[in-house]
């Protein structure tokens, strides 16, 4: 198996158009995750419903390609249980490594005025922005290539394939420096949390001397369920289709090397300053 594409979660919004973008304009495999039960249902999901709603608007592309995962971000047991799942489905007899990686788990409470805290809201504010992508990394850096395998191999005509690139989606709110507004006091300081994971992560990389860049990166206001609430307030040339947002993401992305590395870039691939 060549290296692979690894999207969690992967059933909505920028994470279901960034898994489609992938099958779509790559020939590598890709897993995704997925949530077992949804909040609403009791049911499970199953692989087969998952794997349906993500292909089937897209035409020539291999199943096969199609990886799936559950995994439930509120347990460290889930997220372990996935990363071995992951490692059973990697061929034994050559070595395969994360391409890139994307890791999209969050959630918003727009506290405008402390009166609006809930000590639920926060804690699983930080539970889903900060701790889950902690135990992320805990569970899947793993996959990351080894020190031994820092040669450009090119993938896809792509020359600079020789790093690997972590994402994690943050927010430009996450800034200190950018915060003239106030408001939504967990949410921007679980992505200012989250931008320090991202930094000292990748200084981790560095010292293990892994051919990896760990980012952060913005996608602007998107037009999903997450955000639907404050598009009123959003001019119409900055409301993105999850489908645009996700193909700028990728596109900064891939542009990003080690000049770049620890830092958060927005869907203009302009820095986001701490």
């Amino acid at each position: 198996m060549p290296p692979f594409i690894l999207i969690s979660p992967a059933t909505r919004g920028i994470s279901l158009a960034l898994i489609r973008h992938y099958l779509s304009s790559t020939s590598l495999p890709v897993f995704g995750t997925y949530r077992p039960t949804l909040p609403s249902s009791k049911e499970p999901r199953t692989p087969d419903s998952v794997r349906e709603h993500i292909l089937q608007p897209l035409s020539g592309v291999d199943p096969s390609r199609l990886r799936l995962l559950p995994l439930d971000f509120t347990s460290e047991e889930s997220i372990a249980a996935a990363a071995e799942a992951l490692a059973a489905a990697l061929p034994k007899d050559t070595e395969s490594y994360i391409r890139v990686a994307f890791f999209l788990a969050g959630i918003l409470y727009p506290e405008r005025q402390p009166s609006d805290f809930s000590l639920a809201n926060i804690s699983e504010t930080f539970n889903l922005n900060v701790i889950a992508h902690m135990l992320l990394i805990k569970h899947f850096s793993r996959f990351l290539p080894p020190a031994s395998a820092g040669k450009a191999i090119i993938v896809d005509g792509d020359a600079s394939s020789m790093l690997a690139k972590w994402v994690h989606v943050s927010a430009r709110v996450g800034s200190i420096s950018d915060n003239k507004l106030g408001g939504w006091y967990s949410y921007r300081a679980s992505k200012a949390a989250l931008n320090q994971i991202i930094r000292t992560f990748d200084l981790h990389l560095q010292a293990k001397k892994l051919p990896a860049i760990s980012v952060g990166v913005h996608p602007g206001t998107v037009k999903t369920d997450f955000s639907k609430q404050f598009w009123s307030g959003v001019k119409p040339e900055k409301l993105f289709e999850p489908a645009y947002a996700a193909e700028r993401l990728v596109e900064v992305v891939k542009g990003l090397g080690k000049g770049q590395r620890g830092r958060v870039w927005d869907w203009k691939g302009e820095e986001v300053k701490p």
